[in-house]
């Protein structure tokens, strides 16, 4: 079995009985003397310790109570841990290992696993620091973020795609995974990355080094004991798509879809591949805001021109910090008037109280409001207005009602659409609140809530009849407000007079 043993952080995994249970023992036990081994529930790490038994011959040194094996005299020491529950993350606060070993990691949350990622460190110089990821290719949705963080080696639309086994080098930019040519240590100057500085001039802090990753395929062959159990025809038996999934490792075969979710991968995946940049833009229509809330979140947000739907901007919120700093960037990228949907919800508040002193077209929405909207068939009613604008959204992707609607192929915003779920609610539907979602992915899913609000299909002020000659006669001076009321008095009133 062969892995690059110069990464930080490795990728190990495909189809079935490749041998993973054995990698992370045979790493924890001979090249690291503090390991951390994780699965979804702590119960599951029953069968590496079982394992870990048979090659150490005994379980001297484990306690199972406190979930810690010590190897030696000299302090080498395993623990195993859960990952089940938000918040079991903080366990591992402040926990220093040299290997954290994630296993079937694309069945655990994304955030939950860089937060213990955050503590890879030893005070042993000669002892290198390694994160060990494995997994079979994931069987939902929530599973596929492994498929962006190891995006050169399974992502096939990857524009540089890389070998098994290459070094790639990334860094966080922004919150986000930024892929760098190499290992060279570089600072920042404005936007741009220097990497021929003086050390003594920055602080430790400024100074960047990049994290290599890299993805080792597992294959059932590369486990001999398998292999001469016959396990191989045990897998070949298989129907699809675990056949592909389990035999062949196949990280594209049969994602499925949750029974509950909102709107189908395959109908995100077909408005993606209509989308193509387009040159002039249409006119723009709609706007929708979702403002950062504060860590790590983005502001974000997305402009619809028609059913053409344009590249998020995304702003980290140390760049828009209070109300004006977001509100300057909506009337900075607003056109032709398009109304700006902005959620009012607690930091929403206050770019949209901006946004009206400055007299634009702006919509406050507060999503947890009740509303009287039915769907497309007039039968259904919804718990509140954020299950009325999923539903809405659902209907505009759904191909059978041909609203030909293109979103960009942004990866952040598909594994958002389709992260989420709803549900049947006595006479209506209900959809997955932010927080329900954040509970169950460990991340919001910002970039679907922006969008939502930019697919509400708000009426423009020049668009309502009558309008454009009122502020004709305003600009004439002749222009009565209580015309309609005179009309009414005198009995000649004619309300659809300006329809």
């Amino acid at each position: 079995m062969a892995y690059n043993s110069e990464a930080d952080i490795i990728g190990y995994g495909g189809a079935a009985g490749g041998g993973k249970t054995d990698l992370i023992c045979g790493l924890a036990l001979t090249r690291h003397k503090r390991a951390l081994i994780a699965r979804r529930e702590k119960a599951q790490t029953e069968g590496i310790i079982q394992r870990l038994m048979e090659i150490k011959d005994g379980t001297q040194g484990y306690n199972s109570q406190k979930g810690v094996w010590r190897m030696d005299e000299e302090g080498a020491l395993l623990e195993f841990a859960g990952l089940d529950d938000p918040g079991d993350e903080r366990r591992w606060q402040g926990r220093p290992h040299d290997l954290k070993a994630f296993d079937e990691v694309t069945e655990m949350r994304e955030a939950q696993v860089r937060f213990v990622m955050g503590w890879l460190r030893s005070a042993d110089p000669n002892v290198r620091c390694q994160v060990l990821m494995t997994f079979n290719p994931p069987t939902t949705v929530e599973g596929r973020w492994v498929l962006k963080f190891f995006a050169p080696w399974l992502d096939p639309s990857h524009p540089k795609r890389a070998a098994h086994g290459e070094l790639r080098w990334f860094t966080t930019e922004n919150g986000a995974d930024v892929e760098v040519p190499d290992n060279r240590a570089f600072v920042r100057v404005g936007d741009e990355r220097v990497y021929d500085f003086d050390p003594s001039e920055f602080t430790p802090q400024q100074i960047i080094v990049p994290k290599s990753r890299t993805f080792i395929p597992a294959k059932v062959s590369d486990n001999p004991f398998y292999m001469a159990s016959g396990y191989m025809s045990t897998l070949q038996a298989l129907p699809e798509p675990l056949r592909s999934q389990m035999l062949n490792g196949d990280f594209l075969a049969g994602v499925k879809d949750d029974a509950w979710q909102l709107i189908p991968t395959a109908w995100v995946e077909a408005a993606q591949a209509r989308w193509v940049d387009q040159y002039p833009k249409p006119p723009m229509d709609s706007m929708g805001i979702d403002v950062a809330r504060g860590g790590d979140d983005k502001t974000i947000i997305y402009r619809r021109h028609g059913m053409w739907i344009d590249h998020a901007l995304v702003y980290p919120g140390k760049e828009t910090p209070d109300g004006p700093s977001v509100a300057a960037q909506v009337l900075a990228n607003a056109r032709d008037s398009a109304i700006q949907h902005i959620d009012i919800i607690g930091v929403g508040a206050s770019p949209y109280d901006f946004l009206v002193q400055a007299n634009a077209p702006v919509q406050g929405v507060d999503v947890r409001q009740a509303t009287e909207r039915k769907d497309r068939t007039g039968k259904l009613s919804f718990f509140n207005l954020r299950s009325a604008l999923g539903w809405w959204a659902r209907e505009i992707f759904d191909p059978a009602n041909n609203t030909g609607i293109m979103i960009p192929p942004s990866a952040e915003l598909k594994a958002d659409l389709c992260a989420i779920r709803w549900s049947p609610h006595g006479r209506g539907i209900k959809v997955e609140s932010r927080e329900e979602i954040i509970k169950r992915l460990g991340r919001s899913p910002d970039h679907a809530a922006a969008l939502f609000l930019a697919l509400m299909d708000t009426p423009k002020v020049s668009d309502i009849p009558g309008v454009e000659e009122r502020r004709r006669r305003m600009a004439e001076g002749n222009y009565d407000p209580l015309e309609n009321v005179h009309q009414q008095l005198m009995g000649d009133y004619d309300p659809l007079s300006n329809i």
